[in-house]
C-alpha cells in the first residue's frame, strides 16, 4: 500500500466509520487497471485487501494533487 501511494495510484485512503470498509481512492483509466494494480499488492494475497466495489468518481468541488 505504502508503494501504491508513493507512486501516486493511491491518492487517498481510511477506514470508514462505524465499519470494517475503507474507501481509497484511486488514479487509474480503467476498472482492470485497478484490479491489475491490487492483484499484485501483498495485501492481496495475505488477504487484507478485498474490493468489494469499484466506482467511478467525479470532482466537482475542489481538486485532487
Amino acid at each position: 500500500m505504502n508503494a501504491l501511494k508513493r507512486n501516486g495510484f493511491i491518492i487517498l485512503g481510511g477506514p470508514l466509520e462505524g465499519t470494517r470498509d475503507v474507501l481509497l481512492i484511486v488514479r487509474a483509466n480503467s476498472q482492470d487497471e485497478i484490479n491489475d494494480r491490487f492483484r499484485d499488492d501483498p495485501w492481496t494475497s495475505l488477504d487484507l485487501l478485498q474490493i468489494s466495489r469499484i466506482a467511478p468518481w467525479t470532482i466537482r468541488l475542489g481538486s485532487l494533487p
